[in-house]
């Protein structure tokens, strides 16, 4: 095992999909009594610890809350610097997760960003289509909501169309319309800053995801927090409706 790995970790019982609500950074820059965007800054360096480290133990997609759609309500000098922090990521980082073999995606209606960002994103999800290791994917412009909305028109659309009944529609056509029809199951999703709610996040995927919540803001959680997250995960029985008796004789 990688000796910067916690040797506690059962490497062949990791979440396969894990969400994260990165959460506090401006809280963060507020103790500091720095500006807002110096907390957006610091937690960029959070995203490289945890997606480096992610992709290092073989968890295979990490899902990470970039920019809600309720995020274009923000101050614009706020939006549009956080735009540029999100070139400047994919811009500084691109290079990395070639090298770490990192497969990049988003998720969420990225025609709502500016072209410059829409541009880096394009070219960061084309650069890396070939790669096979972790599915490192950004929510950006996202809504759970609206991910739910555009679900149902595209089944309404297939319906008028004539390839499926209304009555045949079933979860598994609700699931394959979602933006993450391609990625494994979400089986874990942590929220930091000590907030305890999903803030209409990956709404559908969490319905039997494992949840997980930590005081820790944004800009100081780290492997080590990461790890602590993995660790509770891998504590837990996961029932999906059964008994613990059923579960342990379906493990046999």
């Amino acid at each position: 095992m990688d000796p910067r790995i916690d040797p506690r970790i059962d490497l062949a019982r990791l979440p396969r999909h894990v969400g994260i609500i990165m959460d506090g950074n401006g809280r963060w820059a507020r103790k500091r009594m720095l500006p807002r965007i110096a907390g957006h800054r610091e937690g960029v360096k959070a995203v490289d610890r945890i997606v480096s480290h992610a992709s290092r133990m073989g968890i295979r997609a990490l899902t990470l809350y970039s920019f809600s759609l309720e995020n274009w309500s923000r101050p614009r000098d706020e939006v549009n610097a956080l735009m540029e922090i999100l070139v400047e990521f994919l811009e500084r980082e691109l290079n990395r997760i070639l090298r770490e073999g990192i497969r990049f995606n988003v998720i969420g209606h990225i025609e709502d960003l500016p072209h410059f960002a829409q541009d880096w994103v394009k070219r960061a999800i084309e650069e890396t289509a070939d790669r096979n290791g972790m599915i490192l994917t950004l929510a950006l412009s996202y809504s759970a909501r609206r991910e739910i909305a555009d679900a149902a028109q595209e089944l309404a659309r297939e319906a008028v169309a004539g390839k499926i009944s209304p009555d045949d529609i079933d979860e598994s056509d609700v699931a394959r319309n979602l933006y993450t029809a391609d990625l494994p199951e979400l089986d874990l999703l942590i929220r930091t800053s000590g907030e305890l709610r999903l803030s209409n996040y990956l709404l559908w995927q969490a319905a039997y995801a494992e949840l997980y919540f930590t005081d820790a803001y944004w800009p100081e959680f780290g492997t080590r927090e990461f790890e602590d997250a993995i660790l509770s995960f891998q504590a837990r029985v996961r029932k999906f409706g059964l008994t613990e008796e059923q579960v342990a004789t379906r493990k046999v």
